[in-house]
């Protein structure tokens, strides 16, 4: 059962779409724009997230290469 826990993907998409659209809504309020902002924080926490999981990605499959 640890195996299956293991071996299951972690994403970091999602993490990146509730900041960004918590640092959207901060914006937004500030800024009297709302809805512009939300949508801007979500894209940029979607493409972060994006990234992330790119090079966690990235690291496991050099690790898994480098023990073989």
């Amino acid at each position: 059962m640890t195996d299956e826990n293991n071996s299951m993907k972690k994403s970091h998409v999602g993490m990146g779409i509730v900041f960004g659209f918590i640092f959207g809504a901060a914006i937004g309020f500030g800024l009297d724009n709302f809805v512009l902002w939300i949508g801007i924080g979500m894209s940029l926490g979607i493409v972060v997230g994006a990234i992330l999981d790119m090079n966690q990605t990235k690291k496991k499959s050099e690790d898994q290469e480098s023990s073989e």
